[in-house]
């Protein structure tokens, strides 16, 4: 469209396209069938090579046999990665998405062979197993192997496992692509724009513009609700499903397991935050006042102070901003990063057909990480650049650690992105000399803290109100949904926000809830210990530097709770999330 053609040639974001030729050249590069002809029979092979065999292997004959499942995985890694990432930028393509199913088809397919390995592996013995992973010769592997043993109690028949994985590509994968389909091709209001244009209005400083944006959006919403209400109920009806085959205790389970965490560590997180909601509370109170409004509705939470420069940031300044304030916290930051910007694995602009949000692609560790953010130039924008490359840099930093091992948990691969956010904030805090710029940009730090911490504990509060819901009353109505996500919200809020009616369908477009269940808690996990290990390196700099960087490292090699260690952090322990909740508290205190 003209307008997103405008806006990118203003940011200069119309040529930060991503080069996926590191990839494939295309979806007709000859090299995709060479290595969708070895990925099916490489996998046939280790099928009829080790299947019904694993109990009577050796050290070293295990060690070669995850070898070459690593190998296997990584090509079927190096594939998918292509097709996702060439249908995220062109949604409304057919042949796109046709080729991004086929390639899903083709890891169906090459997995179901490979179901054995860790139905048997499972199968053996306590003492049997510890023996091999004892053993120096499988040392790469032990934490993914020890980790594996942790499903054991939730792993079904292999004819059981086989079907679901067939089935995958039909039910989650293809409701989740449907849902991108709705966002990548739906146009909000008169002017037609995209959901990422009409988000960004919210943050402007005319409150007819905010209060037209919200009303576009939610227009946009109610058009396809009756669509949108059927993805959430089809796929919390999945998950139900699936959970009680697998036998796990409650919705959240399965998330908590593949974050490597016990139960409990999570409870005590939620539990302290929704403990210290009253920060929320008193933060828009304030913000209210600075304001000069006598009622803060939904629309205005993220208008910006009159202080707050409120002009366009181009794609440049922004690179600029970022890498300056990299450098300044460890040149091996601004270095690993400035390999984004320079060589092509960023995409920027805002186009027709284009997802909507911001993610970083680990890909594979031969290749490299690829970031795709929608630039508006807005000040959040520049967060969200800084977030994404955070990601982008752990996972250049753990690539060495194989394709296994580079594979962070959720809750650790949140720090890496969160700290680069508040690199990047403390930086730019002292560079504002006026009082009233700077108490401007704590407040809009605050609410990107608070978009991260409080926002997400409470959506995972909608999450659990909906999955607890479709158990206990089956088939919920938009309704139902829209009333568990303002009850939800405004116990965060309390009387300083008040929450419209239109506000009250604005689930309906987080993919978080789709994709990835249970994910969101992962984000105020993140923050949290973030705001602790800003705490250390305040007191320990280069000490600290050193052993963050190590941390980074190390990718998924070990669970959260030992990665940690050398920090001294006790996960279980509240008066550990209470050490960054008091940090925001003096943040706000700062405002107040």
């Amino acid at each position: 469209m003209a307008e997103d053609n405008n806006l990118n040639e203003q940011l200069q974001t119309a040529e930060v396209i991503w080069k996926l030729e590191d990839l494939y050249s295309g979806v007709d590069d000859s090299a995709i069938t060479i290595d969708s002809d070895w990925c099916t029979k490489e996998g046939e092979e280790l099928a009829r090579e080790f299947k019904g065999k694993l109990a009577n292997l050796s050290a070293d004959e295990l060690n070669t046999l995850v070898n070459r499942l690593e190998s296997l995985q990584t090509r079927l890694g190096k594939l998918l990665t292509f097709a996702f990432l060439n249908y995220t930028t062109q949604v409304d393509n057919a042949n796109a998405g046709a080729f991004y199913q086929k390639m899903h088809e083709l890891v169906s397919q090459v997995e179901t062979n490979l179901v054995f390995f860790e139905l048997e592996w499972n199968l053996l013995g306590d003492e049997q197993a510890q023996k091999a992973l004892d053993d120096d010769i499988i040392s790469r592997y032990r934490h993914y192997l020890a980790t594996l043993r942790r499903y054991k109690p939730h792993q079904l028949s292999e004819p059981e496992e086989k079907l679901l994985i067939e089935r995958k590509v039909i039910e989650r994968k293809s409701w989740n692509t449907l849902f991108d389909k709705i966002f990548g091709n739906l146009r909000f209001g008169e002017r037609q724009r995209t959901m990422e244009e009409v988000l960004t209005d919210l943050y402007n400083g005319d409150r007819e513009v905010r209060l037209l944006a919200a009303a576009e959006m939610t227009a946009g919403l109610q058009s396809q609700n009756h669509i949108l209400t059927h993805i959430y109920n089809t796929l919390a009806a999945e998950k139900m499903i699936t959970d009680r085959q697998r036998k796990h205790s409650n919705w959240v389970s399965a998330m908590n397991l593949d974050n490597q965490l016990e139960d409990n560590t999570v409870d005590t997180l939620i539990a302290a935050v929704t403990d210290r909601y009253d920060i929320v509370e008193r933060f828009y109170n304030v913000k209210k006042k600075l304001l000069g409004l006598d009622t803060l509705y939904d629309y205005d939470r993220y208008a910006p102070l009159p202080a707050l420069p409120s002009k366009r940031i181009t794609w440049e300044e922004s690179r600029k901003m970022i890498l300056d304030s990299f450098r300044d916290f460890s040149p091996v930051m601004a270095e690993t990063a400035s390999l984004f910007f320079d060589k092509g694995y960023i995409h920027a602009p805002v186009l027709q057909g284009k997802r909507g949000g911001a993610f970083a692609h680990p890909c594979v560790p031969e290749v490299h990480p690829y970031v795709m953010v929608n630039f508006t130039g807005s000040l959040p924008d520049v967060s969200t650049v800084a977030h994404e490359l955070g990601h982008g840099i752990h996972q250049v930093l753990a690539a060495e650690k194989g394709y296994f091992n580079s594979d962070t948990p959720l809750v650790l691969a949140e720090t890496a992105s969160v700290f680069a956010e508040l690199v990047v904030f403390r930086a730019q805090v002292e560079l504002l000399d006026s009082q009233d710029e700077k108490r401007a940009f704590i407040c809009q730090k605050l609410e990107s803290i608070f978009a991260t911490v409080f926002r997400q504990t409470a959506m995972n509060r909608f999450e659990d109100a909906m999955h607890q819901g479709r158990r206990n009353q089956g088939e919920l109505s938009s309704e139902q949904l829209s009333k568990f996500w303002l009850e939800t919200q405004q116990q965060m809020f309390g009387k300083s926000v008040t929450l419209t009616d239109d506000y009250s369908i604005w689930w309906s477009y987080i993919p978080h809830f789709l994709s990835t269940p249970g994910y969101v808690y992962s984000y105020a996990f993140g923050e949290l210990l973030v705001l602790a290990l800003y705490g250390i390196y305040q007191r320990e700099g280069s000490v600290f530097i050193a052993k963050y960087l190590e941390l980074l490292r190390a990718g998924g090699s070990d669970t959260p709770y030992n990665l940690l260690k050398p920090f001294n952090i006790d996960l279980d322990d509240s008066t550990f999330w209470h050490i960054g909740l008091e940090f925001i508290d003096n943040m706000l205190k700062e405002v107040e």
